[in-house]
């Protein structure tokens, strides 16, 4: 696996490179060619803690994970074992017929315990009106109804729009086209 790795507010060490690239390496097992993935590490902080973001590019796919601590090193651990998670909890979604050609670049060959695996399913849907508002509008229909995220038609493009509370309590929008 390449590894792209950043540092912002602080110094990004010779040590905590190999650190890094041991623990997010250990990965390799779960790809075919892991010489073609590309991890973009960047570790921040923000407060007292050390928030480590890893985002993962495939070809046709991205696993991205966060996890801070007070410990840099700890934060490594918990960020590398959740994106573990995420490919030994999902290995059977990823190896079903209709995904195989889009998970293509994973190596689906390795047993998942019982109780990692994932029996999630759908058990609610909801239609929504889908009116045009502006952006401070759609923020403040999401934060009525207490959800993290709201899906909006904007005022400004036409297009379905979703906004959404990051971790640090500020705002994202993602734009559909």
């Amino acid at each position: 696996m390449k590894f792209n790795i950043r540092g912002r507010k602080l110094e990004v060490t010779e040590s905590i490179k190999n650190y890094i690239e041991e623990k997010i390496g250990r990965l390799d097992k779960y790809f075919e060619n892991p010489n073609n993935i590309t991890a973009t590490v960047l570790i921040k902080l923000r407060g007292n803690e050390q928030v480590v973001e890893v985002t993962i590019n495939a070809n046709k796919f991205v696993l991205r994970a966060e996890e801070s601590n007070k410990d840099l090193y700890a934060s490594i651990d918990k960020v590398s074992d959740k994106i573990e998670r995420q490919i030994r909890k999902n290995k059977t979604r990823m190896s079903k017929k209709a995904n195989k050609e889009y998970f293509k670049d994973f190596v689906l060959d390795f047993e998942v315990p019982k109780e990692e695996e994932n029996t999630n399913k759908v058990v609610k849907r909801k239609v929504i009106e889908n009116k045009p508002m502006s952006e401070e509008e759609a923020i403040l229909q999401m934060e009525l109804i207490g959800h993290e995220f709201f899906a909006f038609k904007s005022t400004e493009t036409g297009d379905v729009n979703i906004v959404y509370k990051r971790k640090d309590g500020d705002y994202g929008i993602m734009e559909l086209k």
